[in-house]
């Protein structure tokens, strides 16, 4: 049974609200949502766990450059609370707490909101999940909410702990194109996990055929099916980020925007040629049972063949005519085995001269 579940979250729960409205729209969680700090600039560095949201927001009119990371959306009074603070439109809001966004870009002058789908690699149940992520980039700050705690971007707060490259000496906007860079980059790791799988599946495919390999080949159409929903429209918000006429986007990183738009066509290049291969790899195993099946009626029709005069021949002596000469013969019976032998021996071998078995 296919899981619609993966592809549409309900969401009769936010009709009738007014526009604006931030209703969580996604898996009904518990936890206690997680918010982490950090500020810096090239020179200094700060990093922390704060109790409560207002606790960041004095810095958002800092010179540094901050990141304000929320893990966990189902709190709706924390994104209200964040979106009074940093003016953003209750549409803006609205699309946070739902978890159902199709990745995209929107510039509202003063902040651009982006978002985006981080993709992992489930090893224990070995399919993908993902999650939303969304993005608030201000002059010198970045917001990012989460669904949940746990994400890819811990080499980003390694590089900044310790000062690698050059991502302490730029704005908020580098910040942004780091995280959206990694996002990207992760789907490689997921694509190379998938393409290990296709390959040992194409494997089994030619020399041992069986439902289970159709069953796998239907759930990896799937993955290439959620995959591609994610990734398709990333194109479109890299190409934005690199064209919008923003201040917040400078000349410097623009360039390097430009990359992760070229990373972006090769994943849906790879993601594409995936789709291709299974579907060749399903028309494959369709012909391989049908083989093997024309294989089966193959040999059941040359024995079928060789009975048939066979059991002639017994059909007639197995007649209970008083009068039948031959029964009276002494060596009648030998001659019929050795007329059954012969007529089997020549049609095997007739089979044989025409390659038939």
């Amino acid at each position: 049974m296919i899981a619609f579940n993966k592809f549409i979250k309900k969401r009769g729960k936010k009709i009738g609200l007014p526009p604006g409205t931030p209703v969580y729209v996604g898996e009904r969680k518990d936890e206690k949502v997680k918010i982490s700090l950090i500020d810096f600039d090239e020179t200094q560095y700060q990093e922390k766990e704060v109790k409560t949201v207002e606790e960041c927001f004095p810095f958002k009119s800092t010179p540094t450059v901050t990141w304000i990371n929320i893990d966990g959306i189902h709190q709706v009074d924390i994104i209200e609370k964040i979106g009074k603070h940093f003016d953003l439109h209750p549409l803006i809001m609205e699309d946070i707490a739902n978890t159902e966004q199709r990745p995209k870009i929107e510039d509202f002058g003063h902040y651009l909101y982006v978002v985006l789908k981080m993709l992992y690699f489930d090893e224990e149940e070995h399919e993908i999940k993902g999650e939303q992520v969304s993005l608030i980039l201000g002059e010198n700050f970045v917001v990012s909410f989460q669904e949940k705690e746990g994400d890819i971007f811990n080499p980003i707060r390694e590089r900044i702990r310790n000062n690698k490259g050059r991502i302490r000496r730029m704005k908020a906007d580098y910040l942004a194109y780091s995280l959206l860079d990694m996002i990207v980059d992760n789907y490689f790791t997921i694509l190379e996990k998938l393409g290990d799988q296709i390959e040992e599946m194409e494997e089994r495919l030619v020399t041992d055929p069986r439902p289970a390999t159709l069953q796998e080949i239907h759930k990896l159409k799937r993955e290439m099916i959620f995959l591609r929903k994610s990734v398709w429209p990333l194109r479109e918000v890299s190409n934005g980020l690199e064209r919008v006429e923003s201040s917040l986007i400078h000349k410097s990183s623009r360039i390097y925007l430009r990359d992760v738009y070229d990373h972006t066509i090769q994943v849906i290049d790879t993601v594409e040629t995936f789709r291709d291969m299974l579907s060749g790899m399903h028309d494959t195993y369709l012909s391989s049972i049908s083989n093997r099946m024309n294989e089966i009626m193959k040999v059941l029709t040359i024995i079928a063949t060789i009975f048939i005069p066979l059991t002639f021949i017994a059909g007639i002596y197995g007649m209970n005519f008083k009068f039948m000469p031959e029964l009276e013969w002494r060596w009648a019976y030998f001659m019929v085995w050795g007329v059954i032998a012969v007529i089997a021996i020549v049609m095997v071998s007739f089979f044989k001269r025409k390659r038939w078995m």
